[in-house]
Parts: C-alpha cells; sequence; structure tokens
C-alpha cells in the first residue's frame, strides 16, 4: 500500500474501513435483499467516504496513491483471483462421494495437500462444488463448508509461494521459493486436529440427520474428472506466477505510477488464459458445476473497496511513530509476532500485513543491509520469526470471511446452493473460536 500522503495518519482515517468491514459483518445477516441488491453500492460509497476528502486535501498525492493501489495491487489481485476462479470453474469432478463423513474428511485432506500446489482459491474453486453435491441431500452442512474454508481455502496454501498471497509477496522481496517448506510441522499439526475434530463434529450431525442418503445413480464412477483443458491452463497460470517472480526486466510508468513489466505480462497472461477457458470448456460443464458469476462478482466489489479503504490502515501499520507504531515495536517474540500478524490479517487483508510485518522484521533484524543480504540473515538467523509471521498471516486468514479472499467466495458459491451459511459474527463465535483457535493456540505452544 503506498504511504506517501499518510505517513502517519490520524486514527480517524481508517475509519471508512471500518465501516466497511462493519456493513459486510451485519448487512448479509440483517438485511439479506438490500446487501444482495446494493453490496457494490455500499462498497463504492465506503470507498468515497475516504477517497473524496482525500483528493480534496491531497490532489496529486492521493491522486498517486489510489492509482499505485489500482495498478499495483488490486489489478494483480483480481487478475490472479478472477482466473482462478473462471478456469477452475470449467473442471468438473465427478463420482459417488456420499457426503459421509469419511468421504468429506478425505476430501477435506484432499484439498489441504493440493493448496499449496495450485493456490487456496484454485483449490477451493476446483472442490467446493463437488463437495456441495456429495452433502446436498444433508439439512446440516454449513459446518462442512466452515471447515473447508479453515482447510482449503487458507491453512492447506502454507507450504509455497504459489499457495497463498502474503507468502508470494515474500517471494517477490526474495525470500528462497522452498523455504515456505518450513511450515510443514505447522500446517501438519494444524491440520490434523482440525481434520480429527472435523470428523467428530461431521459424525455427529450425521447421526441427527433426518433425510435419508440417496443411493449413487448406476454405472457412475467413483472419480473422475472432466473440462481438463482447463487443468493445463491451471498449470499455464502457476507458471505465469512463478516467473514474474523470476524473470525482472524493468518497469514502465502509467501516469505517473510505476508498474514492473513482469507484472503487467503476468496479468495480461492471465487474463488470455481466463478467456481460453471460456472459449474452450463446453458450455455443458460450467452448467453442471451451477458456475454464477456472482461470487468473483462480489469478491471484486467487496475488495476494490477494501483496497482503497486499507490505504490509511496500511499506513498506520507502516508509520514509523504513533500509537500503532508503539504498540507494534513491542511485538517482538516469534508468538507474539504469530498472534499479532495473524489477527490483524483477519480483520485486514493478509498480504498487505505479511508486507507490513516482513519489512518491520528486516528494519529490526537488519538495519542498513541492502534488501538481497537483509532477506537472507532474514530467512536464516531470523528464520522463526520469519515463520511467525507467514504461519500467522495464512492460518489466520481463515478466522473471519474476510482474512482471505477464497472465503467469501467459497461463502458465496454455498449461498447460491442453498446452503444456511453462518452470518459473520456466527462464523467467528460457533467456528473461530470452538473449533479453529485451539489449533492455532496448539501450533504456538509447539512449534513457537
Amino acid at each position: 500500500m503506498p504511504t506517501s500522503a499518510f505517513h502517519v495518519p490520524p486514527l480517524y482515517a481508517a475509519l471508512p474501513f471500518l465501516g466497511i468491514l462493519l456493513s459486510i459483518a451485519i448487512l448479509p445477516a440483517s438485511a439479506p435483499h438490500f446487501w444482495h441488491r446494493h453490496y457494490h453500492q455500499v462498497a463504492l460509497a465506503w470507498a468515497a467516504v475516504f477517497a473524496v476528502p482525500y483528493l480534496v486535501a491531497r490532489r496529486a498525492e492521493a491522486v498517486h496513491d489510489l492509482l499505485h493501489t489500482a495498478v499495483g495491487e488490486y489489478v494483480p489481485f483480481i487478475a490472479l483471483v478472477g482466473s482462478l476462479f473462471i478456469i477452475a470453474g470449467g473442471i468438473v469432478v465427478r463420482g459417488r462421494l456420499a457426503g459421509t463423513p469419511l468421504h468429506n474428511t478425505g476430501l477435506l485432506a484432499f484439498g489441504t495437500l493440493i493448496a499449496s500446489l495450485i493456490g487456496t482459491t484454485g483449490a477451493a474453486m476446483v472442490l467446493i462444488r463437488p463437495l456441495l453435491r456429495a452433502n446436498a441431500w444433508r439439512s446440516r452442512r454449513g459446518h462442512v463448508v466452515v471447515f473447508f474454508i479453515f482447510l482449503v481455502a487458507n491453512i492447506g496454501g502454507s507450504l509455497t509461494p504459489l499457495g497463498d498471497p502474503p507468502l508470494f509477496l515474500g517471494f517477490l522481496q526474495g525470500v528462497p521459493f522452498f523455504w515456505t517448506l518450513k511450515l510443514l510441522p505447522h500446517l501438519g499439526l494444524a491440520a490434523a486436529f482440525l481434520l480429527l475434530v472435523f470428523f467428530v463434529v461431521d459424525t455427529w450431525f450425521l447421526r441427527r440427520e433426518t433425510a435419508s442418503r440417496p443411493a449413487p445413480a448406476e454405472g457412475e464412477p467413483h472419480l473422475g474428472i472432466d473440462g481438463g483443458i482447463n487443468l493445463l491452463l491451471l498449470a499455464a497460470v502457476l507458471g505465469a506466477v512463478l516467473l514474474s517472480g523470476v524473470w525482472h526486466p524493468g518497469a514502465m510508468t502509467i501516469l505517473g505510477v510505476e508498474w514492473e513489466v513482469e507484472s503487467a505480462g503476468r496479468d495480461a497472461i492471465l487474463v488470455l488464459l481466463a478467456g481460453l477457458s471460456l472459449r474452450l470448456t463446453p458450455e455443458r460443464l460450467r452448467r453442471a458445476n451451477a458456475f454464477s458469476w456472482e461470487p468473483i462478482r462480489e469478491v471484486a466489489w467487496l475488495f476494490a473497496g477494501i483496497f482503497v479503504t486499507l490505504i490509511p490502515a496500511i499506513a498506520l501499520l507502516r508509520g514509523g511513530e504513533g500509537p500503532v507504531a508503539t504498540l507494534l515495536g513491542r511485538v517482538t517474540e516469534p508468538w507474539q509476532l504469530y498472534w499479532a500478524t495473524g489477527l490483524l490479517s483477519a480483520v485486514l487483508d493478509n498480504a498487505p500485513t505479511y508486507l507490513s510485518f516482513f519489512n518491520a522484521l528486516l528494519g529490526r533484524m537488519a538495519p542498513g543491509l541492502p534488501t538481497a543480504e537483509g532477506v537472507r540473515l532474514l530467512t536464516t538467523d531470523g528464520a522463526l520469526h520469519l515463520e511467525a509471521v507467514a504461519a500467522g498471516a495464512v492460518f489466520m486468514g481463515a478466522m473471519t470471511y474476510i482474512g482471505n479472499a477464497p472465503n467469501l467466495m467459497v461463502r458465496a458459491i454455498a449461498q447460491d446452493a442453498g446452503v444456511p451459511m453462518p452470518s459473520f459474527g456466527g462464523f467467528i463465535l460457533r467456528y473461530t473460536l470452538p473449533f479453529l483457535v485451539p489449533a492455532l493456540i496448539l501450533v504456538q505452544v509447539v512449534l513457537f
């Protein structure tokens, strides 16, 4: 996030960000019809509450910061998330998935394993619809989707920079590609705990199920995949992302904003691959997936508002003075970094939160050193501190619907399929606190 005009902004500058968070938390449950018809206007209104006074007061600096946010952060974000959504929406997983605790746990475990390879967005979009079809006969299935968000849409993406945006930002800063494999014990511990808890919870719900499980269709295969061309396109997406991290031809300036050539090339390739998926995938496959544009449309609008209103919030985190900087200056131990990064990632976008703490660690542990040398020191002598920041950002993005973009898309797809999903507060009170937080505490006690 740019900070030129907001070196140390006043605390009230973050109120529009708080407003959009409260809107997302309250309106879908309290005024669902209004929300589904006007969420884009709500996001635009909160963005305007910040942006209009900012433009009037700062003019050229404000224009620069807003353009930097759009070109440098929002466009790459929506290009990656949108391409994965479109391409994964053309992959149909067929087979005898019965919606039993054993099948559901196996599908969650498989999604957790592949999330670091194809990204949390890719894994979530490939597997959420098969999971919903398998459980369509059950009257109580909201918990299945919530644990899917915990594991597949978040925790599973912790092993490679391709898995989750915070780790990709670290890779672009110079963190070695395979360094994130250091999070394997953290992933294994959290996933094993949550999968065991899920199996128990799902078994408990199934025993109180009133509906009867339908018999599988005769001749239906155990497992099969249609839309294989999209698997190749998905591999091309990952290749484009990886290439942008190792190929640095330079930068160009657009309207006074520097735009790296590799980022522009990557985003153009992602748009092209999404277009190829729409062109090459038979329409019957998207119908079989109940493909709808509404989830990505909602994410695009809401995160447009979030990215704009985040400008002063992130500036408060990065400022070298003021109350927020004083508070963060006391966060020095790995376990403190784990919770500070994680809790902020739950309510801010986890990518800029990770980057803020990453830069703070560089300034603290490698002052005055060139970036490459500082990162090398951070990934060796300061490895435990960086592991805490990485694990906190990725794992605790699962604490709320807005902690990570796939969370909102999974919720929207589930609601389109008729699954009653908990409200923002219900998600935290009924699932995050009793189930996810114990897993997070276990990781901290054992590994930090």
